[in-house]
C-alpha cells in the first residue's frame, strides 16, 4: 500500500487548533490516519506572509520526501495555499480537498474590511484583526501587498474536490463554480452552509475520505 502524508491547512484568522481541523483529525485517527495540523501563521499572525507559509511547507516536504506524496485538506486561505503548493510541487501532491478556497482574496479585501479599513491599513501600516485564539492582533499591510503579487487562482493538476457553502458571503460559491468548470479532475460539492462550514464537518469528513480512497 502506498504511503501518503495527510494534512489540514487552516484558514486566515485560525490556527492548528481550529475546531474543524481538530474534528477531522479525530475522525481520521479512527481510520488509522495521522492528519497533520500545521500552524501556518508564518512567521507570525501579525507578520503573516504568503511566501513564508509556502517556504515552511516546502521545507517540511523536503525533509519528509521519503514518506510519500501529500493528501491535503485546505480551508479558505489554507485552500488557496494548498492549491499553490500543489501547483509548485505537482509530484509532491496526490490529491486535494479544498473548503471554500480563498481564491482571488486580494480583490475581496476592500469588501471585507471596508474602504475606511483599507485606508487605515495602508496609512498606519497595520490593521487589527482577530487571530485563532480570538485576540485582536495588528496585521501588517505587507500581507495585503503580497496577496496582490501571488497567484490569485493557482492551477492544480491533481484530483481535487471542492466543498463550498451556498451561503458563503466571504468567498461566494460562484468562484468555485467557475474554477471547476468543465475540468474532469475537479469536482464541486455545494452544501447549505456559510464560509465556516462548521455545520458540514461530518459531510466533509465523509466526502474527503471517499475522495482520497477512490484514487
Amino acid at each position: 500500500m502506498p504511503l501518503y502524508r495527510y494534512a489540514y491547512f487552516h484558514g486566515f484568522g485560525s490556527s492548528h487548533a481550529s475546531k474543524k481541523g481538530l474534528a477531522l483529525r479525530a475522525s481520521y485517527a479512527k481510520r488509522g490516519v495521522d492528519l497533520w495540523l500545521p500552524d501556518l501563521n508564518r512567521p507570525s499572525f501579525a507578520k503573516l506572509s504568503h511566501g513564508a507559509m509556502l517556504a515552511y511547507l516546502e521545507r517540511v516536504d523536503e525533509e519528509g520526501r521519503d514518506d510519500g506524496p501529500w493528501r491535503i485538506i485546505g480551508s479558505s486561505l489554507g485552500g488557496w495555499l494548498a492549491a499553490w503548493f500543489a501547483e509548485r510541487r505537482p509530484k509532491s501532491v496526490d490529491a486535494l480537498v479544498l473548503l471554500c478556497p480563498g481564491f482571488g482574496l486580494a480583490k475581496r479585501w476592500p469588501a471585507l474590511v471596508g474602504e475606511a479599513g483599507m485606508a487605515q491599513w495602508e496609512s498606519q501600516g497595520e490593521l487589527s484583526m482577530q487571530d485563532g485564539a480570538g485576540e485582536q492582533v495588528p496585521v501588517h499591510y505587507q500581507f495585503y501587498r503580497e496577496a496582490c503579487e501571488v497567484p490569485a487562482v493557482p492551477k492544480v493538476s491533481c484530483p481535487t474536490l471542492i466543498v463550498h457553502g451556498s451561503r458563503d458571503e466571504v468567498v461566494p460559491v460562484e468562484h468555485s463554480r467557475r474554477y471547476v468548470g468543465p475540468r474532469e479532475h475537479l469536482r464541486l460539492i455545494e452544501v447549505d452552509d456559510d464560509h465556516s462550514l462548521m455545520q458540514s464537518v461530518e459531510r466533509i469528513d465523509l466526502e474527503s475520505w471517499r475522495h482520497f480512497e477512490r484514487l
